[in-house]
């Protein structure tokens, strides 16, 4: 069955709101001011999973050098920036988000003179480097926290870290009734030097993360320090891990919420008091002075999961971070009306602040995009990961989805975030073995949780060979994480010269972005285009069309310049399924 939208002027005069007499535009945003915009402000920012990525070694782990091998791929691709995800010396117990030293390269990972090789080439290619920081919680082994253990009860060493007097009257219960993130309570129970059951320390994440008192200045000189470390060394900018969650409330009161400080009934999430305290915007008012001291080019980007959506634009004033992740548009689901709730919500907010919004479909916490859009009615753990004995999604029409997804919000006005792979259209690992588990998840709920490491495979890179060319050497070792049996089918080099490829639509659209100036330009929904199933939205005078239903539409007049389904050319049909960028 085919539904057809009315014809729609050639002329993109037409549709400007002065000259719509029919109201068929809806303006939301406005395009930049003329002249040279912040970097930031429209940027596509590139995640890089170092231990995931490329393997130069053959140890089965991704390293820096590897990194500094393919950083020409993804300058070839037309992304302005990299971030990689933690590569500091850890115990390795969350995959690097337990930093026992954030002034030092993990051995598995390289040295600082790879770090700093890495930096000059990513320079040579245009190409900034933005890395991770965690500034709620450390290593269990970290100096700071070995020295407080060490030392007694209400000492300078233990007031860097949140120890509190259990309840009951032996202490025996926990301060309060906070879970940990990862599941089970979010405090444990130290025995001190003499022997007995002393205090506990507050962890939000794994019994192995102890989270920092962000009163104490040691803590504020320890990050001010390791800021200007790897500024130092040349780096663009930080992507700051729970951003929202270093100041916890006064008299840490119970909360009967989620862990993660999401609303339910009768405990909104603004109210989680170990999440979006305002003390907090201090410290990254300070952090971006620090910044300032090193020139304009250098960002904060806020991972603070925090609703609602105003509430999120708070953290990037002109005085504090440059952008904050998009939760919100994440975790929308292929819904043309909630994409254009979020999309609205998201201009509305982050415009009220003079900030870009920012818009990311896939990470390293979550689902990939290609598995998530491969169920009709949402993942079976709602996005806790997949497993074998679980239904498995519908590949082919996931990465169908997937790839409309990409295509629309490539046209958005603001900032991308890719997750490294997705311009593979990469699937979740779904048929992981229990036993190949990593994420400190799934062994602390017992594997009710199964965990991220779906996400987190080993990335393929040459079809023919071992380990999908994720690994070098004559014998590598196998993946840190096995790889799918049908992972060669998607490596880069059988993608290369497809026209029809994942790569293909990835590479085209993000040079159209550029050439068109998407990134600074202006959203106004194209409202007869507007229904159930469809999305429509103007963008200078691009016309962005996406078809969320399982009908395929007649297409308006006008040139047909990308599309999700490339292999259907100028077909004047948008297909179900498929987005589609045309010129007027």
């Amino acid at each position: 069955m085919s539904a057809t939208f009315s014809d729609l002027s050639a002329s993109p005069a037409t549709l400007a709101p002065a000259t719509s007499a029919a109201g068929a535009l809806t303006p939301i945003h406005a395009a930049a001011p003329e002249g040279a915009p912040h970097w930031s402000t429209d940027s596509v920012i590139y995640q890089i999973y170092p231990r995931s990525f490329r393997d130069s070694n053959g140890d089965g782990v991704g390293d820096l050098a590897g990194i500094t091998l393919e950083l020409g791929q993804l300058a070839q691709l037309g992304v302005d920036a990299v971030w990689l995800s933690p590569f500091f010396k850890s115990p390795q117990r969350d995959a690097g988000y337990d930093v026992s030293d954030y002034r030092q390269v993990d051995p598995l990972f390289g040295t600082l003179a790879d770090f700093d090789h890495m930096v000059e080439t990513a320079t040579a290619l245009n190409l900034r480097v933005i890395i991770d920081l965690v500034p709620n919680h450390c290593s269990d082994q970290h100096q700071l926290f070995q020295a407080a253990l060490a030392a007694a009860p209400g000492s300078p060493e233990r007031d860097v870290f949140i120890f509190r007097e259990g309840k009951g009257p032996d202490g025996a219960l926990p301060p309060n009734n906070w879970q940990s993130h990862f599941g089970g309570p979010a405090w444990t129970r130290v025995t001190e030097a003499t022997g007995e059951a002393g205090q506990w320390f507050l962890h939000l994440f794994d019994s192995t993360q102890p989270d920092f008192n962000w009163e104490n200045t040691t803590v504020q000189a320890e990050f001010e320090e390791t800021l200007r470390f790897w500024l130092d060394r040349g780096v663009h900018g930080f992507r700051v891990d729970v951003a929202h969650a270093l100041v916890k409330a006064d008299g840490l009161p119970d909360w009967g919420g989620t862990a993660w400080g999401g609303s339910i009934e009768g405990f909104p999430g603004h109210l989680a008091p170990m999440f979006g305290q305002p003390a907090l915007h201090d410290i990254y008012r300070r952090w971006r002075e620090v910044l300032a001291e090193y020139g304009p080019e250098r960002i904060l980007c806020a991972e603070a999961n925090v609703d609602p959506l105003e509430r999120m634009a708070d953290w990037v004033r002109p005085d504090q971070m440059h952008q904050a992740f998009n939760f919100p548009y994440l975790g929308t689901g292929f819904s043309a009306p909630a994409l254009r709730t979020v999309v609205e919500d998201s201009l509305r907010a982050f415009d009220a602040v003079g900030a870009p919004s920012t818009w990311v479909l896939s990470n390293h916490d979550v689902v990939r995009h290609a598995s998530r859009f491969g169920y009709d009615g949402g993942s079976p753990r709602g996005g806790d990961g997949i497993g074998a004995g679980d239904e498995q999604p519908n590949l082919a029409l996931g990465r169908q989805r997937a790839a409309a997804a990409s295509l629309f919000m490539l046209a958005l006005p603001g900032a991308c975030y890719l997750y490294q792979g997705e311009e593979l259209g990469l699937p979740d690992h779904t048929t992981l073995p229990d036993e190949a588990r990593q994420d400190p998840t799934f062994a602390r709920t017992g594997g009710e949780r199964l965990g991220r490491d779906g996400c987190r495979v080993p990335l393929p890179w040459k079809a023919d060979s071992p380990a999908a060319g994720f690994s070098d050497g004559a014998a590598p070792a196998a993946p840190w994480l096995p790889q799918p049996l049908d992972w060669s089918d998607y490596a880069r080099d059988a993608q290369t010269n497809d026209p029809a490829s994942h790569l293909a639509l990835y590479r085209k659209a993000l040079a159209l972005r550029r050439e068109l100036n998407l990134g600074t330009g202006s959203l106004a929904w194209a409202e007869e285009y507007c229904t159930e199933n469809t999305l429509a939205f103007l963008n200078g005078s691009t016309l962005v069309l996406i078809n969320t239903g399982s009908d395929s539409l007649a297409l308006p007049a006008g040139t047909v310049i990308a599309r999700s389904l490339p292999g259907l050319g100028d077909s004047a049909v948008l297909e179900s399924s498929e987005a589609i960028w045309l010129k007027l």
